[in-house]
């Protein structure tokens, strides 16, 4: 449908045109107003249809010299004639419409009565024609209210038209003509009127396909839809049927002259309609469905029109700006719905094609100093460069980096990057003398927003998943660009990590958001490893969230709203079994450590002790309901986890190595899982998180013993005056001890340790004091035996005790006795035949001075005796001392009493006392024989 082009009668008149109301004349004809109920005189005109404003056509020219009356009847129309009964309708106000309505009907009931009567003479014939002129009075009061709302759309059409300007339409004058022909804006002849004169307003309105917005159409098109009353749906079905319009003169034109001009009018069409309806015109304007268009086309549509309208803006402001333009200009770019991006963007072309300038000039300096007769040219030729001077300072050299960002972004405007721009980016960077560094941040931060944008254009057009290589199409891209393909992958996995926290806003992975998540990593070619590792670290961290919260909700608030939220968390997010398990565990052992803390500052063992117990507490009521709702299994049966060969062979092993421990230590039995147990406890307690991999062995055994010591001690309660009170506990605190050493992830080996240590410790102590002489007779050792079955340590242990007792005494008296001289060969020989450990018991010293002891009594001896094999073999290996050092010892000391002999014999012979000298000689004589005889030699 086209709207009305109007040819004129000879009489018209011309005048100019208002600048800002509208293409419309200030005439003032003679207007219809709700209290005339005449029409006015009218000017005879033909009426034709031709083509929309936005089709341009050869009399465009001669349309815009028209009259005033020309041009305002171009737009509505001329005025509508009433015909027939229309005239009487229009009349007639809606009580006297009812009155006369009654009259009519009243008079033809009762002419057809009269007739009838006066003709047949009967009753019947006159009931008869009563009816007969009845239905034709009835007939006739219903022409004339079915013509009522024509009327009224009439009168409304009439009113619009006699306006010269449509600004000048009232809403109030409206709603006066609707109540006049008591008739409703909602009544269908009367609203679509209404939208009628809306449709043909606004295609006047809007300029032709090559001609510009002016910048006042949105804010026509708002007044003069609040002044005819159109609801915003029926106003918005008008912008569509244009857009139709429109679409179709595209298809009737055929040259491309032509479809440019009609997209350019569709693009003015979607930006005002988009200003007119603001937000609303999401869901009002259905650009999408009705015409096939994409988001972006709407958006480039917006875009280009803001651009333009912003520009126009621009050429009005000169040098002399002041304030007020600068308010001006920014209250234009919001209400154009200008972004500040794309604002950045329009005023920059001037600067690159400055900067091209620039560019054009050095590439000249260039070719003069590469040219042949260069020598001959005055000298210093060659590239420009603004490095120092009055650019060396910070704010100078933010301003060239401003400029280079310009630049590179204006090379990436076509979505990719030509190789002859990257030449002039390379000789832009020397002109501004910015670094590798500076040029290659700006340069990789714009081109990776441009990645960006055509990676999501690929995605959303379908371009990347339809393509056989989905590498190679990203690889092609990175190459387009310039981009480096690494940190093309950081995109990608930037992009997934937001894909799956908006997947994620409900708390859980649904199908759907898996198979989308699993689409995108196809097309996005992201390898596993780094999808294990954003799910660890997104889903990982809402769900560490979850366990937190239900940790922090205590013994008592791990209710079911609690587990069915650990439920879902663990299930919906499609973490691993093992991936939960492991979050689980690192929040819970942190919460276990706190608990150790607090023991350990604990004032005595017994405070210690209740803190472990809290821990135990917690552990049972808490952690091992969260573990079963990780793994989706009920806390009352403990679930059997399959075990491999090797480690149930290692298992078995060690549980049969200490089966004699277990039955042998009284405190082992009341720890060791079995029936009775088991039914103390109730729920069986965790042991998959523990403290194994927190704590070093040492503390946690330390703690483990702190509890049983608790366990076989009892609380004790200090009271005034230094007394205390001691409360024996009953073997049920021994439950709780064996759910400490799972906690503590102590192996029965180590548990075995602590639990013989301490009866070591406590067999040791009471022995020491009965072995106090280290003597051990018949009545210390039944003495020994009794504290042995009271403390519930194997007879094994308690030998290793009582001997290492006895050893430490023996040895104390042995190092004693060789110290003081009381202790021979002879004696030593005794003990090792009673198995008595002479190596341990005496040091090594000690026994290499009672060798040289014993040497020293055979040579003052005066038997002349000296037995090699006894002295050199038989004495060294009994003391466990070196034979060669044994030997050098006897040697020395030979040659000792041979030198003090012969310093003897000299002295005497000097005194004449020849039988001294003749004794002392033949004494040397023995000590060399002696020393040199390789047998038993006899003086």
């Amino acid at each position: 449908m086209n709207p009305l082009s109007v040819t004129p009668s000879s009489s018209s008149s011309s005048s100019s045109t208002p600048a800002l109301l509208s293409p419309f004349i200030n005439q003032s004809p003679l207007r219809l107003t709700p209290s005339s109920l005449s029409l006015p005189s009218r000017r005879r005109v033909r009426v034709s249809f031709p083509r929309n404003s936005a089709d341009p056509s050869p009399s465009d020219d001669s349309a815009a010299s028209a009259t005033p009356s020309t041009t305002t009847t171009s737009v509505f129309g001329e005025r509508k004639e009433l015909t027939g009964i229309q005239p009487l309708v229009d009349s007639l106000s809606p009580p006297l419409r009812l009155a006369s309505s009654t009259v009519i009907l009243a008079g033809a009931v009762a002419a057809g009565y009269g007739l009838g009567l006066r003709l047949g003479g009967t009753r019947n014939l006159a009931l008869g024609g009563a009816a007969v002129m009845g239905a034709a009075g009835g007939a006739m009061v219903y022409a004339l209210n079915a013509s009522v709302p024509e009327v009224a759309a009439a009168s409304l059409h009439n009113y619009v038209a006699g306006f010269d300007d449509p600004g000048a339409v009232k809403k109030e004058e409206i709603e006066q003509i609707a109540k006049k022909y008591g008739v409703s804006k909602t009544d269908q002849v009367f609203s679509a009127e209404l939208s009628e004169l809306y449709c043909r307003f606004v295609s006047s309105v809007l300029p032709p396909g090559s001609e510009d917005l002016k910048g006042n159409e949105v804010e026509t098109i708002i007044n003069f839809k609040k002044a005819l009353g159109i609801d915003d749906p029926d106003a918005a079905a008008m912008h569509m049927e244009i857009g139709r319009r429109i679409f179709r003169q595209r298809l009737e034109t055929g040259d491309r002259d032509g479809d440019v001009e009609q997209r350019r009018a569709f693009q003015k069409l979607v930006y005002v309609s988009s200003l007119v309806f603001g937000e609303a015109s999401s869901f009002l304007l259905p650009w999408k469905r009705v015409f096939k268009v994409t988001d972006s086309q709407v958006e480039i549509s917006i875009r280009d029109n803001a651009q333009r309208l912003y520009a126009s803006k621009l050429k009005s402001v000169g040098k002399d700006i002041d304030v007020e333009q600068l308010v001006s200009l920014r209250e234009s770019q919001l209400s154009y719905r200008l972004s500040d991006e794309v604002l950045y963007s329009t005023g920059l072309k001037q600067v690159v094609e400055e900067i091209d300038v620039i560019l054009a000039f050095n590439d000249g300096l260039i070719s003069l100093k590469n040219h042949a007769d260069a020598d001959r040219f005055a000298r210093g030729v060659g590239p420009v460069s603004v490095l120092g001077g009055e650019y060396a300072s910070d704010r100078k050299m933010d301003d060239l980096k401003l400029l280079y960002r310009v630049y590179v972004t204006d090379a990436l405007s076509s979505g990719r990057m030509e190789d002859s721009k990257v030449a002039s980016m390379n000789q832009l960077k020397n002109i501004f003398g910015l670094g590798k560094r500076e040029s290659e941040a700006i340069t990789l931060e714009v081109t990776s927003k441009v990645y960006r944008k055509r990676l999501s254009q690929a995605v959303s057009g379908g371009d990347l998943e339809v393509a056989d290589s989905k590498a190679a199409f990203l690889q092609n891209l990175c190459e387009e660009l310039h981009f480096d393909p690494l940190k093309a992958k950081e995109i990608h996995e930037e992009i997934y990590r937001q894909k799956l926290q908006q997947c994620i806003a409900d708390g859980e992975l649904s199908d759907a958001d898996v198979k989308s998540l699993l689409r995108l990593r196809v097309m996005l070619c992201i390898p596993e490893q780094t999808i294990e590792a954003a799910h660890a670290d997104i889903c990982g961290g809402l769900f560490e969230k979850v366990v937190k919260d239900a940790i922090a909700s205590g013994i008592d608030g791990y209710d079911m709203d609690v587990r069915k939220a650990v439920r879902k968390a663990a299930h919906g997010l499609k973490l691993s079994r093992e991936a939960a398990m492991s979050i689980a565990s690192k929040a819970v052992r942190k919460i276990f450590v706190t608990y150790v803390k607090r023991a350990r500052s604990s004032d005595n063992r017994t405070e210690s002790a209740k803190e472990l117990k809290k821990m135990i507490a917690f552990n049972s009521l808490v952690v091992t309901e969260l573990v079963a709702d990780i793994k989706g299994e009920s806390s009352d049966i403990k679930p059997e986890e399959p075990v491999k060969v090797e480690e149930k062979k290692q298992v078995d092993e060690e549980d049969e190595w200490d089966e004699e421990e277990w039955e042998s230590l009284e405190s082992l039995k009341k720890v060791k899982p079995g029936k009775e147990l088991d039914a103390k406890i109730g729920k069986p307690g965790q042991s998959e998180i523990n403290l194994k991999d927190d704590l070093p062995l040492r503390e946690r055994t330390d703690l483990y013993k702190t509890y049983l010591l608790y366990c076989l001690t009892g609380e004790v309660t200090r009271i005034p005056f230094g007394a205390q009170i001691t409360t024996k506990k009953d073997d049920s605190e021994f439950v709780f001890l064996s759910q400490l050493g799972n906690i503590l992830g102590l192996t029965v080996k180590e548990i075995v340790d602590v639990h013989r240590g301490l009866a070591e410790q406590a067999f040791r102590q009471q022995a020491e004091v009965i072995l106090a002489d280290g003597q051990l007779t018949k009545a210390k050792v039944e003495q020994l035996d009794e504290v042995q079955k009271q403390v519930g340590l194997p007879a094994e242990y308690a030998q290793k005790v009582i001997k290492n007792i006895t050893t430490t005494k023996m040895a104390a008296a042995l190092e004693t006795a060789v110290a003081r001289g009381r202790l021979n060969m002879k004696q030593i020989r005794e003990l090792k035949e009673a198995n008595v450990e002479i190596d341990s018991m005496i040091s090594e010293k000690l026994r290499e001075n009672l060798f040289k002891k014993t040497i020293d009594e055979i040579f003052s001896s005066g038997t002349g005796e000296f037995d090699e094999v006894e002295v050199y073999e038989k004495m060294p290996a009994e003391l466990n001392i070196n034979a060669d050092k044994a030997k050098g010892v006897v040697h020395e000391l030979a040659r000792s009493r041979l030198s003090n002999s012969l310093i003897q014999a000299v002295a005497l012979l000097r005194q004449r006392n020849r039988a001294g000298v003749v004794w002392f000689l033949n004494y040397s004589h023995l000590i060399s024989l002696q020393c040199s005889q390789t047998s038993k030699s006899t003086w």
